[in-house]
């Protein structure tokens, strides 16, 4: 019963649902982790954090407030553009916000630049991991990342054109509001697409009936269906987002 309320419209995979639930929890948990981690470097934020940051010093909300704002409305925008959400998504807008206030409030900033650049180089890695994690047990994307490839598919237009013209606008916006744009900004942006791309086969549970790709050293690598699903969520980006 409880597989079948938790997991309505997702797709069946290797593996129960307490090790689906605990993965996606732990990576938004991480993810949350990753933000808080860029913040204190005080170097720059992922893009979208750029916009969270500039509301969060507008309306004197804190970071993780203004991320589970911002991910509600972007949520409601997936109405028109008729995308469907899943656990994963709703967990996404809430987990997240919660998880990057809570390590905010238990974690100092650094003062000497190599400690900063070990946050902003922890944190692009550590996020790469959450996403990879999150996306992996297939319940749903970030509504950041649902807000691109429903655009894509409404306009007919470019994944890479789309997110462009998305980002540009939310960094603009932001960095107008007062929201940190930096050079970890820039390394996020070029690292985190990549690093996803090697950890989700390892970190993605194999769909129920598919059978796993034999690698030359014998061990088993990720189905075709598996890689074809989730290239452009990564693509798109984490939450993500979208990042997120």
């Amino acid at each position: 019963m409880i597989d079948r309320f938790l997991l309505a419209g997702a797709p069946a995979t290797v593996g129960g649902t307490p090790r689906r639930l605990l993965q996606l929890y732990a990576g938004l948990a991480l993810y949350g982790a990753s933000m808080a981690l860029l913040v204190r470097s005080a170097l720059g934020v992922m893009p979208w954090d750029v916009l969270h940051q500039g509301l969060a010093g507008r309306l004197g909300w804190s970071l993780g407030a203004v991320t589970i704002a911002v991910g509600a409305l972007v949520l409601l925008a997936w109405i028109p553009l008729r995308q469907r959400p899943g656990l994963g998504t709703v967990s996404n807008v809430l987990v997240i916000g919660l998880a990057v206030d809570a390590t905010l409030a238990v974690l100092p900033a650094p003062t000497a630049p190599a400690a900063r650049a070990g946050f902003l180089v922890a944190g692009v890695l550590l996020n790469a991991v959450a996403t990879a994690a999150y996306i992996g047990v297939h319940l749903g994307p970030g509504p950041r990342d649902g807000l691109m490839t429903g655009l894509v598919l409404r306009t007919g237009r470019s994944v890479r054109l789309v997110r462009t013209s998305v980002e540009i606008g939310v960094v603009a916006t932001g960095w107008l509001l007062g929201g940190t744009l930096g050079v970890g900004t820039v390394v996020y942006a070029l690292a985190i697409g990549p690093l996803v791309q090697v950890l989700l086969p390892r970190l993605s549970l194999p769909l129920a009936g598919s059978v796993p790709a034999t690698q030359p050293d014998g061990h088993g690598g990720g189905d075709g269906e598996h890689e074809q699903r989730d290239r452009p969520a990564a693509a798109a980006g984490p939450c993500r987002e979208d990042q997120q």
